[in-house]
């Protein structure tokens, strides 16, 4: 596998670029810092409503939240109106972030039935508005991620990615699905090929990459610029960076050791604790432990007993005790 070239995204350069996906209620700023300090070429924060954003809600707030350590950091937002779209853009810009991105691809019922995320794909002369008014309204550089289209019958993600590169978007990430296949089937890395070969700015493949053989599998098939690793990346922080060692210098790095990984999960769980509060900080990590703990020992009885669990230093303790098996110290 030839190694990726680094890609300009305006002044923006990322030097190997292996990109953290945005997922509403996963990547938060306690997931993209772990991630980021394990390597990622870029993070980008979970999707923005438009108009909470200009409204300023604590939740699109908390959305927005980056830390240092993750600079540059793209902000992605979602909607319908153009207006709002640059109001809120220029909002994101005066916080701080390094690129906008635009939300054409999510595939959820409730932003589609809000004509926002994958829904602007069959919608193409709004799509168009959209990202005219968001490029014109900042002075850093849009990006764009979409999917191959609405349905199999109207695959237009060429088409978009065409008009977007026209209107001033400076990458294009594709996820090989359609809407209506929402997270079903199997990601076409070969379509992302046809968008790769409409436009001349950077193009990102995206959707079903869990592992080095699958990045090595869907840079091929795509013929892609560079990654954006989403779901993949649950419960595993770490993966991003594999991907971006081996990409490097061919070398498969070894998952952490139990002992690193439970002192992940356990920062992580303070920080959420401190970024949400208790209440919600201890609801928002039990997905993280779920995906933390799949696949270990007796981990289904104890996720069971763990998701019960509200208060968070009962909880804390629950976990310690569940990884004191795996972990050196306690045999020492």
């Amino acid at each position: 596998m030839q190694p990726l070239s680094p890609i300009s995204i305006g002044p923006v350069r990322i030097e190997v670029p292996v990109i953290l996906a945005p997922m509403t209620g996963v990547t938060d700023r306690p997931f993209r810092k772990i991630v980021k300090r394990y390597g990622a070429g870029l993070t980008v924060t979970e999707m923005i409503a438009s108009q909470a954003m200009i409204r300023e809600t604590r939740q699109s707030l908390q959305k927005a939240a980056w830390d240092p350590v993750e600079d540059p950091v793209s902000m992605q937002l979602a909607g319908c109106s153009p207006h709002e779209m640059a109001e809120a853009a220029r909002l994101n810009e005066d916080r701080g972030a390094a690129i906008i991105d635009i939300n054409m691809g999510c595939p959820v019922k409730k932003v589609v039935n809000g004509d926002a995320g994958s829904a602007l794909m069959r919608q193409i002369p709004l799509a168009t508005q959209i990202i005219a008014a968001t490029v014109k309204a900042v002075k850093v550089p849009v990006t764009l991620k979409m999917r191959m289209g609405w349905d199999h019958n109207s695959l237009n993600a060429p088409e978009l990615a065409r008009i977007a590169e026209d209107l001033g978007v400076q990458m294009i990430t594709v996820h090989g699905r359609t809407r209506n296949q929402l997270y079903k089937g199997e990601a076409d890395w070969r379509f992302v090929a046809k968008v790769k070969q409409a436009v001349n700015v950077p193009v990102i493949v995206n959707g079903d990459i869990n592992s080095i053989d699958d990045a090595e599998a869907a840079l091929e098939q795509s013929g892609a610029d560079g990654l954006m690793i989403g779901r993949g990346a649950y419960g595993k922080p770490w993966l991003l960076g594999q991907v971006m060692h081996w990409l490097k210098t061919g070398e498969r790095l070894p998952d952490p050791s139990m002992d690193e990984q439970y002192c992940v999960i356990t920062e992580q769980y303070d920080a959420m604790l401190e970024h949400y509060g208790e209440v919600i900080g201890t609801n928002c990590a039990r997905k993280h432990i779920g995906w933390y703990t799949r696949g270990l020992h007796g981990s289904a009885e104890f996720r069971n007993a763990f998701n019960k669990e509200g208060d968070p230093q009962r909880a804390k303790k629950m976990l310690r005790e569940f990884y004191a098996p795996w972990l050196s110290r306690a045999a020492a």
